[in-house]
């Protein structure tokens, strides 16, 4: 017998499940038909049904995207994904940024990049389409199976962001035909997401993952179709985009690190965030390979190999993330919704392909029997190249702990400090790096005349010892060696780039984008370093004791200091000061005063307020902060509450609380004879006796013969000259006595009439006030980030030379497609 379950708005998720189908269809006819367009190029039958199942593939994927936007937007809790990543009190940003909380969501994401990048393609990609589009819509066809969620053989396949609420959950009231009734608001966004660097972020990511199999597509086409020298002139404007988009959006994540995390910094070494930046590094290496490549023709295999590694990479973060393998290893990765064996299948299927192109194509490809010259920058450009490589195999090797105990049955045990795990390794291929990227700037392709190169390089690198030294002494990271040599090569990157870049302006216009890009990196790499390496903890406890149950177990009391609203206490050159709260829910927003004070004369040079928040979430261990930060020109000031008083961090309930309190939430009564018109004082004010009210009624209580109800009128006024009005109720029924009391909530205040003395025209008033109530608190932790501006004006520096470089190789590439260029 079928169910009726009452108010479930079916329509919108049946539509989508459809086009969930249609899609995955759609992208599996479009794979055949381009796979067979380029098998037969002369059918051009096979290369329209491939644009055809392109198409309705794209619309469908637009119509799942915004019906199930609908669905969270509208609060459609009988769909499950709705009421686990949403909820009614969040605004609309962070409504679109619970579209991609979960698996399902992002998927969506990646596959409406693709088509983006997909429909550029079929405009763009001219003789390569077919081939190259036959790897991205394989890719596609992997995606669109993760949300179709069908069983098959009674496996599922995917999770469809259109199951009901009901049919994922095993919750009993669920069974119930109203269960929506029951249902009054969704689970909602973790609270670590609810920020605007979560609205921008992701799309960026994955538009930055998405872009990446663009490059695989052209390097595999050129390979199957043996196109082999041709590939490398349209595929490397993609490769530089794909750079370009994917480092903006790991940053952007940083910006969100540093301003939504509470660890107090922009990178971690998590396991996500490696598995995003090792892509990104085997892409950068491809690209210079690949340059190398346009001007000697050398490396050819090498160009090929990281163009496609570095999208197999992609699919292998998508499985350590997504399949639940990283749970005990990372605070930021999906949990598993039996998805590993298709991440697995679509990690291998890609795996197979590079390799059986690489090995099957090897010999045909093109080779130079002669040597690169060492004084070539085609060789450094290669040294540089493996360089990346390696400090990528290192990254991976140790994130990927957790799958080899998986898959072997070892027990190897992740790093328990992470970062001064990967601090040391990835430190001395930085150094590496940059210095390889410095002096390469002095060579030429093919051969350079050495005293030239020696003279421009040690003139270079004799301002970049004396600029790395002055920056050393002023930020006094001299006790650190590895800190000294990395910001002695980025100093010497930039230098020499800048050197190239002022050449630009003499006519060598086409050298500028590498130029900025590499300065952006060496500025990014200085600032990330000396913000990482001199913060320092300006809260400072001398005590080294907060008084708060259980608070050194969570934090380091000596880095935290305790403040009560109002009371001002002082922190090195700064005067702090809570000046109160503020409730949107479900977050408290915490007002900290700084105040600068000239220690001469004791008078306030500066002040601003920060406002960090926080909210009590018990599903994530308690109090979870989000920090407040002032930009200042050479250093910011970052704020982070780290305990709060109970009553401002769950405001609601009080109130609720309070509504219901008894008799023990108040302190013990005065009890009065009065008369009428008696002033009787209390705590923050008085009230007085203003008369009787013998027609007083009770709300469900009838009024006999006999009975008598009497209403005892009291007017309160408050010390700031608020009226109150109050009247407890005297009541004689069947020769019994009661009364009924009356509260004046917003003054703490409970009356009783409890009797009437006849024989000295008196009136008995028993009178509760509530205790005074504890002074709000916080505990809260300052960190001054030193010159961390270099880390974002690096980012968008090199950035800007990232479109720069673009730029020039898509003009290039439209001049002469087929003419090898002889500089870079």
């Amino acid at each position: 017998m079928d169910v009726n379950f009452v108010g479930e708005n079916l329509l919108p998720g049946q539509i989508g499940q459809f086009f969930v189908v249609l899609s995955f269809g759609a992208a599996l006819l479009s794979l055949i038909s381009y796979f067979f367009a380029t098998k037969y190029p002369e059918e051009k039958s096979w290369k329209q049904l491939g644009r055809i199942g392109f198409w309705v593939n794209a619309i469908s994927i637009v119509v799942i995207g915004s019906t199930l936007f609908y669905i969270i937007y509208n609060h459609l809790f009988e769909y499950h994904y709705a009421w686990a990543h949403s909820s009614m009190t969040l605004p609309t940003h962070y409504i679109i940024s619970s579209f991609w909380e979960g698996q399902e969501g992002s998927f969506w994401l990646w596959m409406f990049w693709q088509v983006v990048l997909g429909a550029i393609l079929l405009f763009k990609a001219k003789s390569w389409e077919s081939p190259v589009m036959t790897f991205v819509m394989l890719c596609q066809v992997f995606l669109a199976s993760m949300l179709i969620g069908v069983e098959i053989f009674g496996s599922r396949w995917g999770s469809s962001p259109f199951i009901l609420f009901r049919d994922a959950m095993d919750f009993p009231f669920l069974k119930d035909p109203n269960y929506l009734s029951m249902v009054k608001d969704g689970r909602g966004l973790n609270p670590l997401l609810q920020n605007y660097w979560m609205v921008i972020h992701p799309p960026t990511l994955f538009l930055g993952f998405a872009s990446m199999i663009v490059p695989f597509a052209y390097a595999a086409a050129g390979l199957w179709t043996k196109r082999y020298k041709e590939w490398i002139n349209p595929g490397l404007p993609w490769a530089l985009f794909a750079v370009m988009i994917l480092g903006a959006g790991i940053i952007m994540g940083s910006f969100w690190a540093y301003e939504a995390l509470n660890f107090g910094g922009f990178w971690a070494w998590d396991p996500v965030e490696n598995v995003s930046i090792i892509p990104w590094l085997t892409l950068i290496a491809a690209v210079h390979v690949m340059v190398a490549y346009k001007n000697t023709g050398h490396a050819y295999f090498t160009a090929c190999f990281l163009s496609l590694i570095s999208f197999v990479l992609v699919i292998y973060a998508s499985y350590l993330t997504r399949s639940g393998i990283l749970g005990e290893t990372s605070v930021h990765s999906f949990t598993s919704l039996g998805m590993s064996g298709q991440l697995i299948a679509f990690n291998i299927t890609f795996l197979v392909l590079m390799i059986v192109l690489l090995v099957v194509r090897k010999k045909d490809m093109p080779s130079t029997k002669k040597e690169e010259e060492i004084y070539s920058r085609e060789f450094w450009l290669f040294i540089g190249a493996l360089v990346l490589t390696v400090a990528c195999v290192q990254m991976i090797a140790t994130t990927s702990i957790p799958v080899f105990n998986a898959l072997f049955g070892t027990k190897v045990a992740p790093p328990i400090d992470p970062i001064p795990h990967y601090n040391k390794w990835q430190g001395a291929f930085a150094v590496v790096v940059m210095l390889l990227t410095a002096f390469t700037q002095f060579l030429k392709y093919k051969r350079t005349d050495g005293r030239k190169f020696w003279a421009a390089t040690l003139a270079s690198f004799i301002f970049a010892l004396l600029i790395a030294g002055a920056i050393v002494y002023f930020t006094n990271i001299y006790t650190n060696i590895m800190y000294i040599l990395i910001t002695l090569t980025s100093v010497f990157c930039i230098l020499a780039n800048l050197r190239i870049l002022g050449d630009s302006f003499k006519g060598k216009w086409r050298l500028a984008g590498s130029a900025v890009s590499h300065i952006g990196f060496g500025l990014l790499l200085i600032g990330a370093l000396i913000a990482a390496a001199t913060n320092e903890v300006i809260s400072v406890n001398s005590s080294n004791y907060i008084a708060v149950a259980g608070f050194d177990q969570v934090e380091k009391p000596g880095d935290n200091l305790f403040l009560s609203e109002g009371e001002p206490v002082d922190m090195g050159k700064y005067r702090i000061t809570y000046v109160g709260d503020s409730v949107a829910k479900p977050n408290v927003f915490y007002k900290i005063k700084y105040e600068e004070i000239d220690e001469e004369s004791g008078n306030v040079k500066s002040s601003f307020i920060l406002k960090p928040f926080a909210q009590n979430n018990p599903q994530m261990g308690g109090l979870i902060g989000t920090p407040g930060t002032k930009h200042f020109l050479t250093h910011d000031i970052y704020t982070l509450i780290t305990a709060a008083a109970s009553d401002s961090q769950a405001p609601a309930q009080h109130e609720q609380q309070a509504a219901s309190a008894g008799f023990d939430d108040y302190e013990e009564p005065a009890t009065y004879l009065v008369s009428i018109g008696d002033t009787l004082r209390y705590r923050n004010g008085y009230y007085v006796i203003e008369g009787l009210n013998k027609d007083a009624t009770l709300k469900d209580m009838p009024k006999a013969e006999g009975d008598l109800f009497v209403g005892l009128k009291i007017k309160v006024v408050s010390a700031d000259n608020k009226e109150y009005h109050a009247e407890p109720v005297f009541l004689i029924k069947g020769g019994n006595t009661f009364d009924f009391h009356k509260d004046v909530n917003e003054q703490g205040l409970r009356f009783r009439f409890s009797k009437i003395v006849p024989d000295q025209n008196k009136l008995e008033l028993i009178a509760y006030q509530k205790p005074l109530p504890e002074k709000k608190w916080v505990v809260f932790k300052a960190i001054k980030f030193p010159y961390i501006n270099f880390f974002w004006v690096g980012t968008i520096v090199m950035t800007i030379g990232f479109c720069m470089a673009i730029y020039r190789r898509v003009k290039d590439g439209r001049r002469n497609p087929k003419t090898k260029e002889q500089t870079a």
